[in-house]
C-alpha cells in the first residue's frame, strides 16, 4: 500500500501542493503560504494537516539553526526517491521477454525528465542488437511512455498474444501487425494480433 493511501482528502490535497512545490521551485511552501492556498485561516489549521503528514511518515520537518526561521518543510526520503525515479520493470528483448510492471524497483535519471513529464513512465534495459540502426544498442535504457495506442512507424513496446513483450518498429497491416527490427540483417516479425503498451520517449546510453 503507498503511503498516500492512507490520506484524507484534505490531507492529500495539501501533500500535493507540498510535493509540486518542492519539486518545481526546490523549497517548500510556509505555513502562510498553505493557509492561503487552501484559504485555512488558522496557522493551527495547517499545523494539524502538517502534524498529520510527517506522523504518516510523508514529510519531514527540519529545525533550522535560527530559531527565528519556521521550521522547513521536506519530503520524507521515500517519497523523494519516489519522485527522483521511474519504475524499473525489468529487461526487454529487442527480441521477446515478460515485462516485471509490479517490481517495486526505480531507477534514477537525474534531471532527464522533470517531475511532471514522468507520469506514465518506465525504464526497460535493452538486451540484443535489433535496434541497433536506430540508435540502441544492447545495455542500453529505454524510457517508455504507458500508452495503448501508437501511430505506424513509432518505437514501441508490444506484447504478443503469448504474452511475451518486445521492442520494435509498430507498423499494422490489413490483417496483421509487422514487429519490425532496426537491423537489416534481421526479419520482421508477423503477428496477428499484438498490444501497445508503451511508446518509445527516450534513450539512455549504456557507455560501459
Amino acid at each position: 500500500m503507498s503511503l498516500t493511501d492512507q490520506l484524507t482528502d484534505r490531507q492529500a490535497e495539501v501533500f500535493e501542493f507540498i510535493r509540486k512545490l518542492i519539486n518545481t521551485r526546490g523549497y517548500g511552501p510556509t505555513v502562510r503560504e498553505i493557509g492561503e492556498h487552501f484559504e485555512i485561516s488558522s496557522p493551527n489549521g495547517v499545523m494539524c494537516h502538517l502534524r498529520a503528514l510527517e506522523k504518516k511518515g510523508l514529510l519531514m520537518r527540519v529545525r533550522q539553526k535560527d530559531r527565528a526561521i519556521a521550521r522547513a518543510i521536506n519530503l520524507a526520503p521515500e517519497i523523494v526517491a519516489e519522485d527522483k525515479g521511474l519504475p524499473y520493470v525489468g529487461t526487454v528483448a529487442a527480441g521477446a521477454t515478460t515485462l516485471a510492471f509490479e517490481t517495486p524497483d526505480r531507477i534514477d535519471l537525474g534531471d532527464f525528465f522533470i517531475p511532471s513529464a514522468r507520469k506514465n513512465l518506465f525504464v526497460l534495459k535493452v538486451k540484443g542488437d535489433s535496434m541497433v540502426d536506430a540508435q540502441i544498442a544492447d545495455g542500453d535504457y529505454v524510457v517508455i511512455k504507458k500508452q495503448k495506442t501508437a501511430q505506424s512507424g513509432q518505437i514501441v513496446i508490444a506484447q504478443t498474444d503469448e504474452d511475451e513483450s518486445t521492442l520494435k518498429y509498430w507498423y499494422p497491416e490489413s490483417n496483421r501487425i509487422r514487429l519490425q527490427p532496426a537491423n537489416k540483417s534481421m526479419s520482421p516479425i508477423y503477428v496477428k494480433n499484438a498490444t501497445v503498451l508503451g511508446v518509445l520517449v527516450g534513450v539512455v546510453r549504456n557507455l560501459n
